[in-house]
């Protein structure tokens, strides 16, 4: 089924996050991603203003740049 996600999947995906990022940098990209996730589903409700997007873009570019 196309909508479902398995284990096998999910494995899969984090194999090549590692390859990609290795295992030190693991930690830092998870960090920014949820912080990213955390700033969305604030601006979502209104809460946060142009602040804390400009905010988590640059952390996350630091990252990338990384």
């Amino acid at each position: 089924m196309l909508g479902s996600i398995g284990t096998t999947e999910l494995i899969l995906v984090l194999v090549i996050v590692l390859l990609i990022f290795g295992v030190g940098r693991l930690p830092e990209v998870f960090k920014a991603l949820g912080s990213g996730v955390r700033e969305f589903r604030e601006a979502a409700d209104g809460e946060e203003g142009d602040e804390a997007i400009a905010e988590t873009q640059a952390e996350t570019e630091e990252v990338v740049k990384n």
